[in-house]
């Protein structure tokens, strides 16, 4: 079984202080909570910035403060930046963190590949956005964190990889959960796998709840995991216990030592996805 990649979402767009106190919002608060996390077992992050105000921002010199902190103290970990929907769909701003450069350059970025609603929102991803995106991901060298929430966005990955705009491997981030999308249950997992291209390397998310369930099943299947305070705030099912990112990760370490899964190191994950 391969190692495991953990892949840690520390903030997301939607959680905030009001919420839960644990959410990292400033880029000290995030470049903390990373650097834990590191030490923790994750082997790449999926950042989100925010502005002074603790709103998303697609901000370019936001990300620039967050991932030289991170730097500064941890060369290796996976930088991934968001280039989310889910707050406006200009492409010049979603696009701006690709034109990170030098030492502070991502070495990936998210791509969602089509527009869905969540609860109370939509992520806009039209056709031409995503290709934009992908175009300048591939221009730049910066690979793209593929997010999928239903069967259809990996068929619209297959259609990208025929024009070749996604060169393997090919890294994709499993949704589940989302009221508007696949459900977090077996046969939604087992269907969305076998969708996949050849040459992919997956993980699974889960949508607030279900973020332990699916967690643990990719850990026995062999798949990787996503894992932070941006998809769940809570510890446990009840909701009664408000969760820290360590607390999340802490948990899919031990689960994975429990089975006696090794956990993949950064240059690990960067042999893997060829970075």
């Amino acid at each position: 079984m391969e190692k495991l990649i953990i892949n840690f979402t520390p903030t997301g767009m939607i959680p905030n202080k009001d919420m839960t106190p644990h959410v990292p919002i400033t880029p000290e608060e995030i470049a903390d909570d990373v650097l834990r996390a590191a030490q923790l077992g994750a082997s790449m992050v999926h950042l989100h910035g925010r502005d002074k105000e603790g709103e998303p921002t697609n901000d370019r010199e936001i990300y620039e403060e967050i991932i030289g902190r991170i730097k500064e103290k941890n060369k290796d970990i996976i930088i991934c930046v968001s280039t989310s929907g889910r707050n406006g769909a200009d492409i010049d701003k979603r696009s701006e963190v690709l034109d990170i450069s030098g030492n502070l350059k991502p070495d990936m970025a998210s791509l969602t590949l089509s527009s869905l609603n969540f609860n109370k929102e939509a992520s806009l991803n039209c056709p031409n956005t995503i290709k934009m995106l992908a175009e300048k991901m591939l221009e730049r060298g910066i690979k793209p964190e593929l997010e999928a929430f239903d069967i259809g966005m990996i068929n619209y990955a297959n259609y990208l990889i025929k024009k070749g705009l996604l060169k393997p491997p090919y890294y994709f981030n499993l949704f589940l959960g989302n009221i508007a999308c696949a459900q977090a249950n077996l046969l939604n997992v087992g269907l969305m796998l076998s969708e996949l291209p050849e040459d992919s390397i997956w993980s699974l998310a889960g949508v607030g709840d279900h973020q332990t369930k699916m967690n643990t099943l990719a850990v026995v299947q062999g798949g990787g995991v996503r894992v932070g305070l941006e998809d769940n705030i809570w510890f446990d099912q009840e909701r009664t216990q408000l969760a820290t990112n360590d607390d999340l990760v802490k948990r899919i370490a031990n689960t994975a030592k429990a089975i006696g899964r090794e956990i993949a190191s950064p240059q690990e994950v960067r042999k893997m996805l060829n970075l």
